[in-house]
């Protein structure tokens, strides 16, 4: 859903007579409204009591609108796990990649609290530490929780978030709520052990090593009761599930009745990266990758009673920065130790108000937007890709993306839904005609490219590609923007002056992203 009224709507829909029930069981505060939950994951507050919009506001993977204006960070202080999975491998000292399980470094508690403060003094917009490995944070609990308590002493306006295979999340709880960590991510991928014995080949729990069914009946028990025992104490849960083609990508609709019966805030649906240079069970097997519009597909299947997260970067270990960049290479140990670190909350506060100022001065409802912009009646949809550098603005040359954000735009208005990573195109004051292709390729299920700036060759090679270059609307809002562009569509479309075509299918990338200084 989105969520489109201002902060004071929730007052003006109780004042107007809707029925606002609590969920059951209570998910976490989520309300139902008119049968359909508004967990408030995106735009701003909508009908969320202000202690859920607090803890989601400011934390980019739990609103794609927040997502614009926010940084999160990862510290790598859990190495072991306790199961494996078909589609993990845990690599070290790996600069290129960009998956989980990947770290460069390794990290102490001590070492980790003191890398938080470095980057909170250098990027006053981080406001999320996560601990997610590479190993399990739980088969680590000692060094995970320390570094929470290291972390909340030292800075305490940054929020706790920790990401769990859920098999030792039970026996955890107790500690979690003690302290304050908001947020839990727990990786669900099947309900049905039969499925689950195809993805984990074992699990360690109470001192002994189980396989197959068995070991699978005991992590979705473990793992629901995790989620259940969280979402009672008001914990917000999001939950991950990687799609896997032939395996579990029908299954996973009913996953996500499941966790939605059980109080998650969100659901993250994440295509599965099995190249076989990854060195993981399923890609040595040759085990495929979904497409974008299959993945899409079962998106949009599961989003008709719960929010869906789409915005997912499927993060390294030892991630920094806004979601889509990577800054840790500016944070290494060997760096920190040279730092002069003067984490100041007043600074980081002040910093902060201006975003939220900037996010109030952008504010708009979207149906507004729509009245404005989109007439007729129409049920063409279309996606549009964005070259963006954040704060949700069309603010980079086509050349120098790294990614690109994509936008399904309706006349029910502008709806992020995915993106695209790939490597710059301009390299050094030219231009790769292999990259270009690759680019064309990744946003191929696009009618329009959205950008700050483009050359000729790109442009022209876009337009061959059957693929609009749209440069007109340089440092204006995404949305805005994009629902004015899909009017003019509309219009050409009604008139004849075009005639509306379906277009391709865009590929995931799974190859490591190439550095570019």
């Amino acid at each position: 859903m989105d969520a489109v009224e201002r902060g004071s709507s929730a007052k003006n829909a109780r004042d107007g007579g809707e029925t606002m029930l609590a969920a059951e069981p209570n998910g976490c505060g989520t309300l139902i409204r008119r049968g359909k939950a508004t967990c408030g994951a995106h735009g701003d507050q909508g009908d969320l009591p202000p202690a859920i919009w607090d803890k989601v506001k400011k934390h980019p993977c739990y609103s794609v609108e927040a997502h614009h204006h926010y940084a999160r960070m990862h510290v790598a202080v859990a190495p072991a796990c306790n199961m494996q999975c078909n589609y993990c491998n845990r690599k070290y000292d790996c600069a290129n990649e960009s998956r989980p399980g990947v770290t460069s470094e390794k990290l102490t508690p001590e070492q980790a609290a003191k890398k938080v403060l470095a980057v909170a003094s250098r990027i006053p917009q981080m406001t999320v530490l996560g601990i997610a490995g590479p190993g399990d944070p739980l088969a680590n609990p000692e060094k995970t929780f320390r570094t929470f308590e290291l972390v909340a002493k030292a800075a305490p306006d940054i929020k706790l978030c920790l990401s769990t295979n859920g098999l030792a999340l039970p026996d955890h709880v107790d500690t979690i709520a003690r302290l304050n960590i908001e947020h839990v991510t727990i990786t669900i991928n099947m309900i049905d052990p039969e499925i689950g014995a195809q993805i984990y080949p074992w699990i360690f729990y109470n001192h002994k090593r189980y396989s197959g069914i068995e070991a699978a009946k005991t992590l979705t028990r473990r793992q629901l009761q995790g989620l259940e025992m969280l979402s009672a104490r008001g914990i917000l849960c999001k939950v991950n599930s990687v799609m896997i083609p032939d395996i579990n990508e029908q299954h996973l609709v009913e996953v996500n009745k499941a966790v939605k019966s059980r109080g998650a805030f969100l659901h993250n649906i994440m295509p599965l990266i099995a190249a076989p240079k990854h060195g993981t069970v399923f890609g040595l097997k040759g085990q495929r990758t979904p497409r974008n519009s299959e993945l899409k597909a079962l998106q949009d299947a599961c989003e008709g009673e719960m929010n869906m997260m789409r915005h997912c970067r499927q993060c390294r270990a030892d991630a920094v920065g806004l979601l889509g960049e990577d800054r840790s290479a500016e944070f290494t140990k060997e760096k920190i130790v040279t730092m002069n670190i003067n984490c100041d909350p007043e600074m980081r506060k002040a910093y902060q108000a201006g975003i939220e100022e900037e996010r109030r001065a952008r504010s708009m409802p979207r149906q507004e937007q729509v009245g404005e912009h989109a007439g007729g009646t129409s049920d063409i949809k279309v996606l549009i890709a964005v070259a963006t550098k954040g704060a949700g603005l069309i603010n980079e040359h086509f050349g120098h993306a790294k990614e690109f954000q994509v936008y399904e735009v309706s006349r029910s208005g502008a709806k992020f839904v995915g993106h695209r990573r790939v490597d710059h195109y301009c390299q050094g004051g030219y231009g790769a005609q292999d990259d270009l292709a690759a680019i064309i390729r990744s946003i191929n299920d696009c009618h329009a490219v959205f950008v700050a700036r483009i050359g000729g060759r790109p442009m022209s090679e876009l337009n061959k590609a059957g693929i609009e270059p749209v440069d007109q609307y340089a440092h204006e809002f995404i949305e805005n923007s994009g629902i004015a562009w899909f009017s003019a569509y509309l219009e050409k479309v009604q008139s004849g002056q075009i005639q509306h075509v379906d277009r391709g299918d865009g590929a995931i990338r799974q190859d490591p992203m190439i550095s570019v200084a």
